[in-house]
């Protein structure tokens, strides 16, 4: 096992990472910014290093400054938790032909799955069902993308092949408006992505947002933890998540379960990833994966009683995984609120200090936050300060803790979106499960990009 990992990133999940860490008894290196130096990660790790000023383009995501970081800490591998450079293959490269271990798949891996295209691609060879499409990239041809487009069925939907998060892709509901939105969305994934090159796939109507956890070692080993539900978003991003999903077949789970660990020994996978899929009339299909740690995976480690975190660690040290996939039991029933700071209504971020702090407890309520009273929330990153997790024998025990949790939750001097989820958690459609991913935009009132 290392003896000491630097941790490239902030936030609830570089505490997270941290006292995993330390739990295997290994010592952590924080790396933070200028606008981090008060953090309770920086206060709790061993060690820590300033990488830069506030914005992440001369902190997080600045290669050099997180490598020179390892190297003058001696660390020995590097995590990258989730976003900034986690899924970055250059990153991963460059750490590990500076002699550290990366902490999270190959670099020829990361880029294999970042590519839309490729990583559909990939998955059909794999036998993993994937949304009715084009045969890779779309070609220059308008009479081509036109004859695509009336065999797969409109509507239809452009996607950049090197997108995420929302990000690069556009509904087409005619044969008069695809040229021009092909054109429109080649244009935005050059700019936003450096790649140009785009697809084009079925745009499912009502369907649901599910993923599937996989775990998978060096020495061809693989297992799927199970899904979870993530179709309560707005505008691609999801507002809270449970496991397992309500209403699913479990035979139908198992059988895509299995293909997507196939799938990992196949391409060789390595440490923690997650398939997401659009589910729809009893059928999944593949819309790209995640080849890092996910915000959502504290529902998972409750149902399965798997340690997410510690286990990227054992199997970047290069350890077996300890259990095969009959060992793996999901057993009740957990929910995830991602606590922001921001409007509950209009969603605009809040950051600025807060004053008054008290988070819940109870059996079956678990809080991921760095927030403490007296934080300085920074406008310059993301706006999640904390994760509300709750855990019951059953789905409606969850809910029910969920509610009681959210009532106690105190956080003063900010905005954040803890009313919107306990409209959630009373909301009749929530509790009967199931809902697609325009639910809550619908129930907003939001027209989605």
């Amino acid at each position: 096992m290392f003896e000491k990992v630097l941790i490239a990133n902030r936030g609830e999940i570089a505490l997270r990472i941290q006292r995993a860490c330390r739990e295997l008894g290994i010592k952590t290196v924080a790396v933070h910014s200028e606008a981090d130096r008060e953090a309770k990660y920086v206060k709790l790790a061993d060690e820590s290093v300033c990488i830069g000023p506030a914005p992440s383009g001369q902190s997080y995501l600045h290669i050099p400054a997180v490598i020179s970081a390892a190297e003058v800490t001696d660390a020995e591998a590097i995590h990258p938790g989730y976003g900034f450079l986690s899924e970055n293959a250059d990153f991963a490269e460059r750490v590990e032909n500076s002699g550290f271990v990366f902490i999270g798949p190959r670099p020829e891996t990361i880029r294999l799955m970042g590519d839309k295209v490729s990583a559909k691609d990939a998955m059909k060879k794999a036998g993993v069902p994937c949304v009715p499409g084009s045969d890779g990239a779309l070609s220059d041809d308008p009479d081509e993308i036109l004859k695509t487009a009336k065999k797969i069925g409109y509507p239809v939907i452009i996607k950049a092949a090197g997108g995420g998060g929302g990000r690069g892709m556009r509904v087409v509901h005619t044969e008069a408006a695809l040229l021009t939105s092909v054109e429109m969305t080649t244009a935005e994934a050059q700019a936003a992505f450096g790649n140009p090159t785009v697809y084009m796939e079925k745009f499912l109507e009502q369907p649901r947002h599910i993923e599937i956890q996989v775990l998978a070692d060096e020495h061809g080993n693989a297992v799927y933890l199970g899904e979870r539900d993530c179709s309560m978003q707005r505008r691609h991003q999801k507002v809270l998540e449970e496991a397992p999903a309500p209403g699913v077949d479990r035979k139908r789970i198992a059988t895509v379960g299995e293909r997507c660990a196939e799938a990992c020994r196949t391409i060789g996978y390595r440490g923690a990833g997650t398939f997401e899929f659009l589910y729809e009339n009893g059928e999944f299909y593949f819309i790209e994966m995640n080849t890092r740690v996910q915000v959502e995976h504290p529902v998972t480690e409750q149902v399965t009683g798997i340690d997410i975190v510690q286990a990227q660690l054992r199997v970047a040290a290069g350890e077996k995984m300890p259990f095969k996939q009959k060992d793996i039991h999901l057993r009740g029933h957990s929910i995830e609120c991602r606590i922001n700071a921001e409007d509950p209504h209009n969603f605009v971020p809040s950051p600025g200090r807060i004053t008054g702090f008290h988070m819940p407890g109870g059996p079956g309520v678990r809080v991921d936050t760095h927030a403490y009273q007296n934080y300085m929330v920074p406008p310059n990153y993301d706006s999640m300060i904390g994760k509300l997790i709750t855990y019951g024998d059953t789905r409606e025990q969850a809910i029910a803790r969920m509610r009681i949790a959210l009532s106690e939750m105190v956080v003063e001097g900010i905005k954040t979106n803890i009313p919107l989820h306990i409209e959630l958690m009373n909301d009749a459609a929530f509790h009967a499960g199931g809902t697609s991913i325009h639910y809550l935009e619908n129930k907003l009132g939001i027209v989605s990009k």
